[in-house]
């Protein structure tokens, strides 16, 4: 005779021993496989470590309202998850998991990235405030034979000179600065004038910041332009240009660099290239190939 599910009598009591298995037989009845591998090896490492640090009813309940807080802290224009992740070094490490063999690595989306940034033209500028050092970016998307990829899309996103988001300063940056979705040409390139980003410290006013300050961790990332680049038959990447001897650039607090990404932006006084890309002289000139690989769908 069948029971009712959750009613069936238990061989053994909720001991130290049996929790991992009590709790793993609960998701017996999962049907997606995948769900109830992540959920079976979650329960097995967040047991393992209960038991490993033992922490008491106060600091159990510390910690729910810590996540409770970055739950809370989160909007439309904030991911306090994302960052949370960040700093922890689980958003690199999930990355470098599902990151390309061959192609450019990847790194983190980060907390400032927006559904839909403006469409430009190859050659706009996405400064829309100006005051910083005058910057021209030349991109070039790839396979990972060396043929361009044309019709790429190239979203970009990055901060002012002083190190904020737009999303950050409303009243002082327009929305949609420092940002641009490009589309790649017959050559695979893309190029567009901005200014040269600052290093800046990810937010500290919320929880995330409290752990950082508790762990005497500096809160800085050095200078990067965020790329999130996709094209039919290609695998998909997220990815930085950091700027070359940008300070932090040995200790993000993200841990998203990685030295194949470090980019020189070289200054240059070139009167006539300065014309030519509609910027003054002088100016800084980085030049970054983005290199992707073939789906594996058809």
């Amino acid at each position: 005779m069948s029971t009712t599910p959750g009613t069936e009598e238990h061989d053994v009591d909720f001991t130290e021993e049996t929790a991992v298995t009590a709790v793993i037989d609960s998701f017996a009845r999962t049907a997606d496989p995948r769900l109830r591998e992540l959920l079976e090896g979650l329960v097995r490492h967040l047991h393992a470590y209960v038991r490993e640090t033992r922490p008491t009813l106060a600091e159990w309940e510390q910690a729910i309202s810590f996540l409770t807080r970055v739950g809370q802290k989160c909007d439309d224009t904030r991911q306090e998850f994302i960052l949370f992740s960040d700093v922890l070094g689980v958003s690199m490490l999930v990355e470098t998991i599902n990151g390309q063999e061959n192609g450019t690595e990847s790194t983190v989306l980060g907390p400032f990235h927006v559904v839909e940034s403006p469409r430009r033209e190859s050659g706009d500028t996405i400064d829309l405030v100006g005051g910083g050092t005058p910057c021209v970016v030349s991109a070039r998307v790839v396979s990972t034979s060396g043929e361009p990829i044309a019709g790429a899309s190239v979203d970009v996103w990055q901060c002012d000179k002083d190190g904020f988001y737009d999303v950050q300063r409303p009243d002082v940056q327009p929305l949609g600065n420092g940002r641009g979705l490009f589309e790649s040409g017959p050559d695979g390139g893309v190029w567009f004038r901005t200014v040269v980003p600052s290093h800046y410290p990810i937010p500290t006013d919320g929880p995330v910041g409290q752990l950082l300050e508790a762990t005497d961790r500096h809160p800085y990332r050095p200078a990067h332009i965020h790329f999130l680049v996709e094209a039919p038959g290609h695998k998909p990447l997220t990815t930085h240009m950091f700027v070359a001897n940008s300070p932090y650039i040995d200790s993000d607090a993200v841990f998203a660099v990685k030295k194949s990404l470090v980019v020189d932006f070289r200054d240059t006084s070139d009167a006539a290239l300065a014309e030519r890309y509609g910027v003054s002289a002088p100016f800084r000139h980085a030049a970054f190939d983005i290199v992707l690989e073939p789906s594996d769908v058809d």
